[in-house]
């Protein structure tokens, strides 16, 4: 096992994808030449993909395939682009949390009350089954209610024709099977009756509350919470409080026309399946550009959609050491020196893949939509995800030493200080001199204690400012960062607590930066200093440098990790303009 704790993270403002950066075109090119290899594999003839990135101002560059070859009876969109359709199947489960987080903002519902407060037929448990009074909507959301995966349904038996020679006795209990079925064109679809009648006799895995487990049940349930306290069906409430205002025009639980759709060959037919009651955990159909809106929805208000939560957090863990689970987001951090968060959802269902997934320090949302062969979709997202994230660094270190880096002085006073970046150390104090005095040695020594001499000073972004309306002077602070002390191995050396002391002096913080244009004010010393010269530029721009995030460490391998976050997925068991089109 490696271990090592981080610097402070994230270390810079989200990078401005607004500017004309050479860096992020030259590595756009590479992940398509990358996609453009993959797909020309044979093994990829009846597969087509949707691939979007934006971030929270709008879209940063797409790229589009049409399947090789096509049923000729049934053979969907003519073009593949943005607004071509799929299943996005367990994605819907994000739009049903946040329509449960809407309600609790309303005061319609609260996530801390019990799943028995609003569906009051699953009331009185039984010793033994499950104690829903101990479930609450949160547990649902975040998988820690420990009911099952999914639910029985009549047609499991009749799939096995003699079940006696799978080693199985003889079905003798369907005739109390609901009489219904989620993933079959000729069977009607499961209903909220069926539903409460099988999660009524079901058995829980786990205690809640106890450890986190996959479930399918727990968004039908909060669907039926969400039918009831809205007073409209699931379907009509997520349209209205969510579809329509986000413009989401394309996204919906009817079936749309077969001229807009990606309709795999040999796999079409679950296009048309009719999810019934199980439409809150993957009913939905969309496109690349709708998911592309509301990601950029998700990037501006992920911290303010409800009092208190933010909508990203960690929940509960999953089973990975980096790893968990949020509502319902699947969340990984790499564990390498400078950690990257990706919060993803995806699912997939016969004849359909897909992943949103988002990394909010750098201001990116991927959404990946595949049609037919579903092992494609996670060789898409290691070809567009690490690169892209390796030039959003870059662009973010660039942005930092061409706005925050250089000297800045008081023309009365023997005062300076001095800012520095690199990619590994982030925004730094170089040097400090206040009144004459090298306050950067005081700061180490007198209020830090003795350190090491490779002790250095960070600054890292609040993400507040001192004029909050206007946008206005942007409020850092200085953490005391210890040297690199290189990989550590075993268990307690990745044990790493964050603090972020609040040094006072005289009532204000020691340890805040302001930065205003062309200059920082000093909180704790009452002084402003003004930007007298700028940094030299030490890397060059259009390098393309890979060398700058490393995301990858020697017990880890992009490959065993996208893998690892796709295995949370399932839903049913067993630069702007920039395009390409093929």
């Amino acid at each position: 096992m490696v271990g090592a704790c981080a610097p402070p993270a994230p270390a810079f403002p989200s990078p401005d994808y607004s500017k004309h950066r050479p860096i992020l075109l030259e590595v756009l090119q590479k992940v398509q030449n990358e996609i453009d290899s993959i797909v020309a594999e044979r093994t990829y003839d009846t597969t087509a993909f949707s691939i979007e990135v934006t971030s929270s101002k709008g879209s940063l560059w797409s790229s589009f395939h049409r399947a090789r070859e096509r049923d000729p009876l049934r053979p969907g969109a003519e073009e593949v682009d943005g607004n071509s359709v799929y299943r996005i199947a367990s994605i819907t489960k994000t739009f049903t949390i946040l329509g449960v987080l809407k309600q609790h903002t309303a005061g319609h519902l609260n996530l801390d009350d019990a799943i028995d407060t609003y569906l009051t037929d699953l009331k009185g448990a039984q010793s033994g089954s499950i104690r829903w009074k101990d479930i609450t909507l949160r547990s649902l959301a975040s998988q820690l209610s420990g009911l099952p995966f999914d639910w029985p349904k009549s047609g499991l038996p009749a799939r096995f024709h003699d079940p006696t020679k799978l080693g199985l006795p003889p079905p003798n209990n369907s005739a109390s099977l609901p009489q219904c079925d989620q993933s079959n064109e000729e069977e009607k679809p499961c209903s909220g009756a069926d539903l409460i009648m099988v999660a009524k006799s079901l058995m829980p895995l786990f205690a809640p509350n106890s450890r986190s487990t996959y479930s399918n049940i727990a968004f039908e349930l909060l669907g039926l919470v969400l039918s009831k306290v809205s007073g409209m069906s699931y379907e009509e409430y997520i349209a209205t409080s969510i579809l329509n205002p986000l413009g989401m025009n394309a996204t919906t639980f009817v079936t749309p026309p077969d001229p807009v759709a990606v309709l795999p060959k040999n796999q079409s037919w679950y296009f048309s399946v009719d999810q019934g009651v199980h439409n809150p955990t993957g009913g939905l159909y969309s496109t690349s550009s709708d998911l592309s809106l509301y990601l950029r929805y998700i990037l501006s208000h992920y911290n303010d959609l409800a009092p208190g939560i933010n909508w990203l957090q960690p929940a509960s863990f999953a089973t990975g050491p980096s790893t968990y689970y949020g509502m319902p987001w699947e969340i990984y951090r790499t564990p390498t020196p400078n950690p990257v968060t990706f919060y993803t959802k995806g699912g997939e269902v016969p004849g359909y893949a897909s992943i949103i997934a988002l990394a909010p320090e750098y201001d990116l949302g991927i959404t990946i939509l595949v049609g037919g062969n579903a092992k494609l979709l996670s060789r898409l997202l290691k070809a567009v995800s690490i690169p892209l994230v390796e030039a959003a660094r870059e662009i973010a270190g660039l942005e930092v030493r061409e706005r925050y880096t250089g000297t800045y002085a008081a023309t009365d006073l023997n005062s300076t200080l001095t800012l520095a970046y690199t990619p590994d150390k982030g925004l730094y104090i170089e040097r400090w001199i206040s009144n004459g005095t090298d306050f950067l040695a005081v700061v180490l020594q007198k209020f830090l204690g003795a350190m090491d001499d490779g002790t250095r000073l960070q600054i890292v972004p609040t993400m507040l400012c001192m004029d909050e309306e206007k946008q206005k002077g942007e409020r850092w602070r200085a953490v005391p960062v210890e040297a690199d002390q290189g990989e550590t191995k075993g268990v307690w050396d990745d044990f790493c607590i964050t603090h972020m002391y609040d040094y006072t002096y005289d009532g204000e913080p020691l340890n805040e930066v302001v930065f205003w244009d062309g200059e920082v004010e000093l909180t704790g010393l009452k002084i402003r200093l003004r930007k007298i010269h700028a940094m030299k530029e030490e890397v060059r721009e259009g390098t393309g440098s890979a060398a700058v995030l490393k995301l990858t460490s020697p017990t880890w391998t992009w490959s065993r990790v996208i893998d690892c976050v796709l295995k949370l997925q399932t839903f049913v068991p067993g630069l702007a303009g920039m395009k390409t089109h093929q």
